[in-house]
């Protein structure tokens, strides 16, 4: 059986709660795409190595379907972000600081303290913005980040692969995407108004 599948909308009203306010570092990412750790050892000008601890990898893929486990108010059914979307999300999660909004799976409970988004990217090849390696075949539109880490406990979990990529937590309009039948059914019905008028 085909699941319903929604596109999922925000506010770009500033003062709205729709809207992408949290990022949680997770075992197993919606988008099924982990992000990259990097613990290369760089010299000071000290002359002391120090970790980067750096991890970067794709907080959101554009118009591709992730599922979602029934509750109490719908069946199981999948989920998307258009590009356009996704561009606004970035916006305004940047907009209003919340850069250093980071939980562990998806727990409000489990602060992730010591955590910033530093470095944020759109995949927009028209202007020459591509995918980060390793990740080249994100669609257009798909949102990447660069965490730094400062926090010593997340990062031993993240080097013992305990997290392996980010997860993105806000509230959204969900609004029912039509099929393909559905679509051309409404393009033929829009055409048919236009002569009939």
């Amino acid at each position: 059986m085909e699941l319903p599948i929604f596109e999922l909308q925000i506010s770009e009203d500033e003062d709205s709660a729709l809207e992408v306010s949290y990022v949680s570092l997770v075992n197993e990412p919606a988008i099924e795409k982990n992000f990259i750790a990097f613990s290369e050892q760089k010299q000071s000008f000290s002359i002391v190595d120090n970790e980067r601890r750096i991890i970067s990898g794709p907080a959101m893929l554009a118009d591709v379907p992730m599922f979602r486990k029934s509750t109490e108010d719908m069946p199981d059914h999948r989920v998307f972000f258009k590009a356009a979307t996704i561009y606004d999300i970035a916006q305004k999660f940047f907009a209003k600081g919340f850069n250093q909004n980071f939980n562990l799976m998806h727990n409000p409970d489990l602060k992730a303290e010591g955590v910033c988004v530093f470095e944020s990217f759109i995949v927009d090849t028209e202007r020459g913005i591509m995918p980060m390696k390793g990740f080249e075949d994100s669609p257009e539109g798909s949102w990447f980040i660069s965490a730094k880490i400062n926090n010593d406990d997340i990062w031993d979990k993240i080097k013992t692969g305990e997290f392996k990529g980010f997860s993105v937590e806000g509230f959204f309009k969900y609004k029912k995407s039509q099929t393909q039948e559905e679509e051309t059914f409404q393009k033929i019905k829009d055409i048919l108004n236009e002569i009939n008028n």
